[in-house]
């Protein structure tokens, strides 16, 4: 009777759901994320929908590699991409929406680069792209990728195979499947 109770209790903890990492060919996930400001929300089913976009993802706002490479990347080149056809460039991080605003202002990214504030960490966690950064940055954050998405649909995708570099995801990298 000992060995059977045991079996079951065992048996329990084998039993896992994992998510399934976002791919090629997957609709990018309805989360709400924020704009300018907590009140200003946005649907990312929606924000995209209808659009050919490029949707990037950053560990954080004011970090040095966002802030030096990713960031500037995409404002430098955004009239390049929207000459290729690209109408929406946005970059996301788990981040609240003020410090977010305020990244943007910082690199001149109004007009050019759309900041979503994905503060609660949901899209991050719906599109298995976070990971746990709380030794650094306190809380789950994403892992750097880059996306081009064409009415709502991931068509082609970046994710760094470390998580952080600045490799894949970079503008100059994405440029060359347009």
């Amino acid at each position: 009777m000992l060995r059977t109770s045991f079996n079951i209790v065992q048996r329990r903890g084998f039993f896992n759901t994992s998510r399934a990492l976002i791919a090629e060919g997957d609709v990018i996930p309805n989360v709400q994320v924020q704009l300018s400001s907590p009140a200003e929300t946005v649907n990312t089913g929606e924000l995209f929908k209808n659009k050919k976009a490029i949707l990037f993802g950053v560990p954080g706002a004011f970090t040095p590699g966002c802030s030096k490479s990713h960031l500037p990347g995409y404002v430098r080149e955004a009239d390049n991409l929207k000459s290729k056809g690209i109408d929406l460039i946005a970059c996301v991080a788990v981040n609240d929406a003020f410090v977010m605003s305020e990244w943007g202002k910082a690199h001149k990214a109004d007009g050019s680069v759309t900041l979503l504030a994905d503060s609660k960490g949901e899209l991050a966690k719906a599109m298995d792209l976070d990971f746990d950064a709380t030794g650094a940055l306190g809380n789950h954050r994403f892992k750097r990728f880059a996306a081009i998405i064409d009415d709502g649909k991931i068509k082609k995708l970046f994710v760094e195979p470390d998580t952080t570099g600045l490799n894949v995801s970079l503008v100059e990298n994405v440029v060359k499947s347009l």
